[in-house]
């Protein structure tokens, strides 16, 4: 079952990629000791300048938050683990708020065709695979039971159209440097170092780390090439690192990206297709 359903939970990798992470480590340590940039503790003498740069901080990250009506994108797709790899050229549509429907098209069997579409909603995910004529619907709960992450439809969405997700205002430290901010929170699920670019505050870099030391997960998320589009920056090129026992990597290659125009999409299944 976790099979036929792995190609689309690749591609929300956040979704996976925070089920499968490694330890924390504390701001402090995490900076090499050449690194001259300066680390700030947020204590109670810093009480106040704290709570300031918590609020200036999250709300300019909200702010450049991703705003659109639909979007649809042509990603190409690189996924390498220990003992696999795949490349797939991955179709996205998107109706905000409403219903994301995926296309995963890849070599199969040496033939190069559509492997598996996907349907997700607020309340339900049906994923159709091509290959083995299989369909499996679920409650969007299921995701969260496979991957042990309290998601939902919009926390989806968010990572499809590159906005950062589990910002926290609980800020434990941050690091200024010429260019960058780097802000260590902690919120229910995870630590999470997130960098910004110290000009526009858009994303750069975050790390997740699974708050339960038991569980040994880490995620690294980099952001780059970034582009301006219909009042929007917008992250084109990403990779996702993560780990508990093995690493897995995906690099996502956005190919073609248009934002608010009428999308066309016709979701079928066949008949014939076995249901799971």
């Amino acid at each position: 079952m976790k099979k036929n359903i792995s190609y689309l939970l690749f591609l929300l990798f956040i979704l996976q990629a925070c089920s499968t992470t490694k330890k924390v480590q504390p701001i402090q340590t995490a900076i090499s000791k050449k690194d001259t940039t300066h680390v700030v503790t947020i204590s109670e003498e810093t009480a106040i300048d704290s709570v300031a740069i918590i609020k200036d901080v999250v709300n300019k990250v909200i702010q450049h938050k991703i705003n659109f009506s639909t979007f649809f994108a042509k990603i190409k797709v690189d996924y390498e683990s220990p003992s696999d790899s795949k490349k797939f050229t991955a179709y996205t549509y998107m109706q905000k708020d409403s219903v994301i429907y995926l296309r995963l098209v890849g070599n199969f069997l040496g033939i190069t065709k559509e492997g598996v579409v996907a349907k997700i909603t607020k309340d339900s995910i049906t994923v159709v695979n091509k290959i083995d004529k299989i369909v499996q619907r679920r409650a969007l709960n299921y995701l969260q039971e496979i991957t042990a992450i309290p998601f939902d439809y919009y926390t989806i969405q968010d990572i499809l159209i590159g906005n950062p997700i589990y910002i926290d205002s609980n800020i434990v430290s941050y690091r200024v440097s010429d260019d960058k901010l780097s802000i260590l929170m902690l919120g229910n699920l995870f630590k999470h170092l997130i960098s910004l670019d110290k000009n526009d505050y858009k994303v750069l870099h975050s790390k997740l780390d699974d708050v339960d030391f038991f569980k040994n997960r880490t995620c690294n998320i980099t952001y780059s090439n970034y582009v301006a589009i219909a009042e929007n920056i917008f992250s084109t090129q990403r990779k996702i690192s993560v780990s508990e026992k093995s690493k897995l990597d995906i690099w996502l290659d956005f190919k073609q990206y248009v934002f608010n125009e009428p999308l066309t999409y016709v979701f079928n299944i066949p008949k014939n297709y076995k249901r799971q």
